[in-house]
């Protein structure tokens, strides 16, 4: 580990990163979902779709669909974006470096095509201890279907 703010800095997937060009990614997303997925923005806390819902299911890649978050992992943290404990799987996300802003944090993309997901911070309440503190304009939230 090279930098103390990155625990994992991999792309695990077994298949390779999805790749499209810019102007496919645009016609893809809403100009909020761009510029937070792709442009690595951050939406206003408590703005977003997902900060506050409680519904069973599966938070899923805006951009490519991948299955990252489960309800069941999700607790409000009071800070206005989603926050889970886990993702699905460690070889879903990839963690970085995130020294923008003057700030020392560790980002979290999309394993599959490197969507800015958000930050994953230590301070969470569970036996994981982490906080994935992530933008609602990168996730689709799938409901469980019952």
């Amino acid at each position: 580990m090279d930098d103390d703010t990155t625990r994992r800095d991999h792309r695990a997937s077994p298949e390779p990163a999805l790749r499209r060009t810019e102007a496919e990614w645009r016609a893809k997303l809403t100009p909020e979902q761009y510029r937070v997925a792709r442009e690595k923005g951050t939406e206003r806390p408590f703005s977003g779709a997902y900060w506050d819902l409680a519904a069973e299911g599966t938070y899923r890649c805006v951009c490519c669909g991948e299955p990252l978050f489960a309800s069941s992992t999700k607790f409000d943290a009071g800070c206005g974006w989603p926050s889970f404990d886990r993702p699905i799987a460690s070889e879903r996300v990839a963690e970085h470096a995130d020294l923008s802003h003057g700030m020392r944090r560790t980002e979290v993309v999309c394993a599959k095509c490197e969507a800015h997901l958000g930050h994953v911070f230590e301070d969470g309440p569970t036996d994981t201890g982490l906080r994935y503190c992530m933008n609602s304009a990168s996730l689709d939230f799938e409901p469980t279907k019952r």
